[in-house]
């Protein structure tokens, strides 16, 4: 990309953090690469199931997260792009603001087999809004990070409200535990990762899935039984959720 072209692709940027009203933009790898020292390690934020998290700093000073996928095959472009459709569509006080994207096939010489041969390298990367308290977690197991009572009220009421958007979005998160809870610097909860996320269609109010995934100690016994997904699903993982932030620690 020309210096030009990443010029105005940081503009772009800049311009959807400063607008909560813009759309999320189509965002070059070559770009998200640039702001993040090239996935440096000094810049890694978070690490989970399926990608690193890293800090990205603008021109600006502004800072951004950027999230980048393992390379797995399993995550299919179609389970990709679904996963942006839904962020695309969710805007609300307590859900981390989704800012871009980026999807790219790179070929790239590899050795294989005693010789270098052409392979794919599949880029797919998300862009949020930084959240500089970390994530509710991080207040649970450091004895140090004890939280006000008025404060556990505050993420308490916040979380609900965020899950109550989603399920009138139809959305469930389906993986909802104090990792996936960002706080900003007020300390106002932000719901964050949806890769696990359904979307129930119409009037349906449950689905089934093979696929049981997410994090164990915060999983619906139904959804572990039988792969039944509801939005009670969501209600399980946030009860053990306020528990802990009760209690002060995680279970």
């Amino acid at each position: 990309m020309t210096d030009g072209g990443q010029s105005s692709q940081l503009a772009a940027l800049e311009k959807v953090l400063l607008d909560e009203t813009a759309d999320p933009v189509d965002l070059p790898f070559s770009l998200l690469s640039s702001i993040t020292g090239n996935f440096s390690e000094a810049q890694e934020i978070g690490r989970g199931g399926f990608g690193v998290v890293y800090r990205g700093v603008l021109p600006s000073g502004r800072t951004v997260a950027v999230k980048q996928l393992f390379e797995r095959y399993d995550i299919l472009d179609k389970n990709f792009e679904s996963e942006v459709t839904c962020l695309a569509g969710v805007k609300h006080k307590n859900t981390v603001r989704f800012l871009g994207y980026c999807s790219e096939t790179q070929q790239v010489l590899m050795p294989y087999d005693g010789k270098c041969v052409l392979a794919d390298v599949r880029h797919r990367l998300l862009c949020f809004e930084y959240m500089p308290k970390g994530c509710l977690a991080d207040y649970l197991s450091d004895a140090s990070c004890r939280l006000q009572w008025t404060t556990r009220y505050q993420i308490i009421k916040g979380i609900c409200e965020g899950v109550h958007y989603l399920h009138q979005q139809r959305i469930i998160h389906m993986d909802l535990k104090p990792q996936n809870v960002l706080l900003d610097d007020n300390m106002v909860p932000r719901i964050a990762d949806f890769g696990l996320s359904r979307r129930l269609s119409g009037s349906k109010s449950r689905a089934i899935t093979d696929h049981k995934l997410g994090t164990m100690g915060y999983m619906a016994p139904e959804f572990l039984i039988s792969g039944e997904i509801t939005f009670k699903t969501d209600i399980y993982s946030l009860g053990i959720i306020v528990m802990e932030i009760l209690m002060g620690h995680k279970r």
